[in-house]
């Protein structure tokens, strides 16, 4: 009889139970994607998490990386001159440093959002001469966004080491 060797598997949460309002749903879901992606970032092992494993170049840091850009220039504003750089991390940074950045700007994107009463209001965000996106549709956007990721992140982690899960 073969043996199969058995491989790193996280818990797999389902998704949340948010309140009842169009908000809550919007933000418990984004939170709980944006949980499942550092989760998958946090703790894969050098040099593999940045490490392409697709012709396109995409690595699990990398997409970690890039969503930090996203989060911050949806909801606070910042400027991004070319979307394809944000998806390297710089080599002297560690897996540890882009998780933390990542959590730093969803903890400023919550503070922003925790402000925001009407989804149909733009995101009250610093950006001169280009208007921002209503509430509703940065939310939507960023669900979209980080889910998409994270469903690539899914793939990428199990190609480095097996490990399977949210």
């Amino acid at each position: 009889m073969p043996t199969t060797s058995r491989r790193p598997r996280r818990t797999d949460t389902p998704p949340p139970r948010t309140g009842s309002s169009e908000a809550d749903v919007l933000r418990g879901f984004l939170d709980y994607l944006r949980t499942s992606m550092a989760a998958k970032v946090d703790g894969a092992p050098e040099p593999q998490v940045r490490t392409a494993a697709v012709p396109s170049g995409t690595n699990l840091l990398g997409l970690l990386q890039h969503l930090t850009f996203v989060e911050r220039a949806i909801f606070l504003g910042d400027p991004v001159s070319d979307w394809q750089a944000t998806f390297r991390a710089a080599p002297t940074d560690s897996v540890a440093d882009v998780v933390a950045r990542y959590r730093e700007a969803v903890a400023r994107a919550d503070d922003v959002l925790d402000g925001c009463v009407d989804l149909g209001a733009p995101v009250p965000r610093p950006r001169p001469g280009k208007p921002a996106p209503s509430v509703r549709w940065a939310l939507t956007h960023m669900i979209e966004e980080t889910g998409r990721h994270a469903g690539h992140a899914d793939i990428l982690r199990e190609l480095i080491d097996g490990a399977t899960g949210r």
